[in-house]
């Protein structure tokens, strides 16, 4: 879902010697990892459904499926860093770019939000739980907190780490209320579809620009990779990681309609 970040998409940069007029060369690689992390989400989340609608007795909060549900989630946040930091990095030598990118970033922050929000007041209207600050929230929050960072390289894998460390401090603290559980203080039997607290993520997000800024200092890569980028299943993984926006909202809908369809669940798991 860190295509959420890509927010330079119609502009003119240099790659090598040559100036490409138009799209921005896209990564094959970034966009091949967010089309593993889009597709680790959806078999998570199916396996997810299958526990609570239809009785499929599966652990997902420890041994495989936790580790799953980490590799899935760490990638996305740590992809939300690595594209900001290659929008900004290409940005920076482009003079007419740079005095608006803060702008486009704002605006794309404020958008994901927006989505966020949309989905917090659906899930609660239907009475299937809550989301008070899910993934969607933190990427809309991180983009619009990252960009004082993006120029910086060591200070944010300290930062990041420094961060996360202090998350878990936060849970320790006793609280009897919702209002900070966007930060990471959690009140007792805390229940919740998604959630993802500012304070440990946003440090996973420091430590992908810290990653960027390594691995793509102008935003072009620094080590030289075959082209892969046109051969299966890279070719259908960046295809997945550049529409993953569009996946994460529609997929849960679509897996709920193909396990009725099919019939592996009826109506009555809902209630009706």
């Amino acid at each position: 879902m860190a295509d959420l970040a890509s927010t330079i998409e119609q502009s003119e940069v240099k790659t090598g010697s040559t100036k490409i007029r138009g799209r921005v060369s896209r990564l094959w690689e970034v966009d091949s990892w967010r089309g593993i992390a889009i597709t680790t989400m959806v078999i998570y989340h199916l396996m997810w459904d299958l526990k609570s609608f239809a009785e499929l007795y599966v652990v997902l909060t420890q041994g495989f499926w936790f580790y799953f549900q980490r590799f899935t989630a760490t990638s996305f946040i740590l992809l939300v860093g690595i594209s900001l930091v290659i929008s900004y990095n290409r940005a920076k030598g482009k003079s007419d770019n740079t005095p608006g990118l803060y702008w486009k970033f704002f605006r794309r922050g404020l958008k994901i939000l927006a989505i966020a929000m949309g989905i917090t007041v659906a899930v609660r209207v239907a009475g299937v739980g809550r989301i008070d600050f899910g993934v969607l929230h933190l990427i809309g929050t991180s983009i619009l907190l990252a960009y004082p960072f993006l120029r910086y390289r060591w200070f944010n894998l300290l930062l990041g780490a420094g961060l996360i460390a202090g998350s878990y401090y936060l849970k320790t603290i006793p609280v009897n209320t919702y209002a900070f559980v966007w930060l990471g203080l959690e009140p007792p039997n805390y229940f919740y579809l998604d959630y993802f607290p500012l304070v440990h993520w946003f440090g996973v997000v420091l430590i992908g620009i810290f990653i960027g800024n390594s691995l793509f200092p102008n935003g072009q890569r620094r080590i030289n990779l075959p082209d892969w980028g046109h051969f299966f299943p890279f070719n259908l993984l960046q295809f997945l990681g550049r529409h993953s926006l569009l996946i994460y909202v529609i997929h849960q809908p679509l897996l709920i309609m193909l396990l009725l369809l099919t019939g592996v669940i009826g109506l009555d798991s809902f209630g009706f």
